[in-house]
């Protein structure tokens, strides 16, 4: 209560106090609340319309409840005002758990972690964003030419990376590195390893102010996946490690090739196994699927590998024992990271459960392999959102990871987006097809 008090004591200095969740695409959603009801929100909720919310709720049974989590409270201070931020949970009616709430998902199979294996995981998501001139995208929308670990002048975003990590420092949050990316206008931020579900809550944190913040600076942060033709996207690589009831990091094996033991092993098998039908989870967007091309430092076949960043799932060097982990390359920032982060546990836990053999890991690029291409080929990712839909479509363990309510309207809302683009006629078609 003490805690909570001083939390209460602190809001009184804010300007304004929201609490935020996200919708199915990943998208952040705030309510601003009038923090002398903070007490009463925090026990009863606060109403709102959960058929406006994309995949929520229908219109005919609406009604939804937003619970501030008061452990997730932190002090937000930009240069022109001061917000109390909290991360929200969402209820039905009856009180209950609303099954549409994809933070549920990843408090369900982080429960189920714990309850069936005994095991707990540290997340380290890489943040990558473009920084963009003014709110409309054309051939100028580069604020910089720099390129991958490029000093200032050439970076012309370290001034904007640097109050981020500012703004998130007087929160609590400590940064690991910052530099440029390969791209031009292209940054990445990464922040110090947490448990999963704090990761995914400090991720809508992140994106929530590193976009307020270049806005302060007069620029547009983007999280789009592939804005620009001929260079590479912006990901959101997951690291993940995983440890026993004794703190012990189970993926470390002193005896086994590489230190990479069974266990690490069969978690990984699991993630190639199930990598296909949950692909529509970690590239959700249309956009997503232009990312997936050679020599761009995306994944495009399924398989594994040390060190090597053109494989899906790569083993990084590790300094130490607690540092052995896994980095699971395929998602990219638009989707939403409780179900990107639930998910990829989730595909593990089944190569576990199933003692999966993730077979031999790759050696040499990816890329350089003289493979034939097929139309539909299982080796690789999906290459457009419509196989990613149909293998999606197929999935037992998607359906059972995300339950029924969840799975059932993302299908819907990401089978609107292909047909929307599917019937809609592009300006390219009309340079290439008008004349025939």
């Amino acid at each position: 209560m003490g805690d909570f008090q001083a939390t209460l004591d602190t809001l009184k200095a804010m300007d304004s106090t929201k609490i935020f969740f996200t919708d199915l695409h990943g998208r952040i959603m705030s309510l601003p609340v009038n923090p002398e009801n903070m007490e009463s929100i925090c026990e009863t909720g606060i109403g709102f319309d959960g058929s406006s919310i994309a995949g929520f709720a229908a219109v005919e049974k609406s009604d939804r409840i937003l619970k501030p989590v008061p452990e997730s409270y932190r002090s937000v201070k930009f240069t022109d005002e001061k917000v109390g931020f909290f991360i929200g949970d969402v209820y039905n009616e009856a009180g209950q758990r609303a099954q549409a709430d994809p933070r549920a998902v990843l408090e369900n199979v982080l429960t189920e972690a714990d309850k069936t294996f005994g095991y707990t995981f540290t997340v380290g998501p890489e943040h990558e964003f473009f920084l963009l001139k003014g709110d409309t995208f054309d051939a100028d929308s580069h604020t910089d030419n720099g390129g991958y670990f490029q000093a200032s002048p050439h970076d012309k975003g370290e001034a904007v990376r640097d109050r981020i990590i500012a703004v998130l420092a007087e929160c609590g949050i400590t940064f690991e590195k910052s530099h440029h990316e390969v791209t031009p206008s292209q940054h990445e931020i990464n922040l110090e390893c947490t448990d999963p579900l704090n990761g995914a809550d400090r991720t809508v944190l992140f994106n929530y102010v590193t976009q307020k913040v270049a806005a302060e600076s007069g620029y547009r942060a983007a999280f789009m996946p592939k804005p620009f033709d001929g260079y590479n996207r912006n990901a959101f690589h997951i690291h993940l490690s995983m440890q026993d009831g004794k703190g012990n990091n189970v993926f470390y094996d002193p005896a086994a090739p590489k230190h990479i033991g069974k266990i690490a092993r069969q978690f990984i098998a699991g993630i190639l196994k199930y990598a296909r039908e949950t692909s529509i989870i970690m590239a959700s967007t249309l956009n997503s699927y232009k990312a997936y091309v050679i020599e761009r430092e995306a994944p495009v076949v399924r398989n594994w590998g040390f060190s090597n960043r053109s494989s899906m799932v790569r083993i990084p060097h590790a300094l130490n024992p607690q540092s052995t982990r896994l980095e699971l390359r395929s998602p990219d920032p638009c989707g939403n990271p409780y179900l990107q982060i639930a998910v990829l546990i989730a595909m593990g836990l089944a190569g576990i459960r199933e003692q999966l053999d993730a077979g031999p890991p790759i050696s040499g690029s990816t890329y350089r392999k003289n493979w034939k291409m097929k139309v539909w080929d299982r080796r690789f990712l999906p290459k457009c959102m419509y196989e990613a839909l149909v293998e999606a479509e197929r999935s037992k363990f998607l359906k059972e990871t995300l339950g029924e309510r969840i799975y059932s309207n993302y299908m819907v809302l990401k089978v609107s987006d292909w047909e929307e683009h599917r019937t809609h006629v592009t300006p390219r078609e009309h340079s290439k097809y008008l004349s025939r």
